[in-house]
């Protein structure tokens, strides 16, 4: 049985990424199992614009009423959505950009997370409904965070992901990666091991 991963980079350095390295390692152990299918999306290469109202505006007009600017607005995050609801796991490769996530994964996000097809609104609160999937966090910093109120990073993409129903989260973080040779290689060698690890158990 096949199991079905889309990795999704939002590195601005291209090739020089480390979080892209992360994922890359992840691709290259995976295509190695020969029963993991996977798909790659880059949000850099997207170029996917900030959420405007027109954007938002055309996800709240029926399909057979929709303009065709408004079918073209929709179609991107329809597509989006789409390919995460095809994938068992979602594997988000991340930097660290002063202390966020970049904006091109918010983009992403933003189009993900979609009252009414992702999530619905109750009386109990906010529920998800992208069931069955499980996320794994690839996560490149420059300091080290994780643990701390520096964290940014990992509170967002929990909740942003909880939000839509995948609230089964591994992390693995490479952190240090500015702050010397011997802690960038020491970092990215518990890293690939830990990587190893969550790919063998797929």
């Amino acid at each position: 049985m096949m199991t079905r991963v889309l990795v999704v980079t939002s590195s601005i350095l291209g090739d020089h990424g480390q979080s892209l390295g992360l994922a890359r390692h992840f691709q290259r152990l995976a295509e190695q199992r020969g029963d993991i299918e996977l798909t790659i999306r880059d949000v850099v290469a997207d170029d996917l614009p900030h959420l405007n109202i027109a954007e938002l505006s055309s996800w709240q007009v029926s399909e057979e009423e929709r303009t065709s600017e408004q079918r073209e607005l929709a179609a991107v995050s329809d597509t989006l959505i789409a390919e995460v609801q095809a994938h068992d796991v979602i594997v988000l490769a991340v930097p660290m950009y002063n202390l966020g996530i970049p904006s091109q994964l918010k983009a992403w996000f933003d189009r993900i997370l979609r009252a009414g097809k992702t999530f619905r609104y109750t009386e109990n609160g906010p529920q998800g409904l992208v069931e069955n999937k499980r996320a794994i966090l690839l996560a490149a910093r420059g300091g080290k965070y994780a643990g701390t109120a520096m964290d940014s990073q990992t509170p967002h993409i929990t909740h942003m992901l909880g939000l839509i129903g995948i609230t089964e989260l591994d992390a693995v973080y490479a952190e240090g990666l500015n702050m010397g040779d011997e802690i960038k290689e020491t970092a990215l060698g518990e890293a690939h091991n830990q990587i190893e690890a969550l790919v063998t158990a797929l």
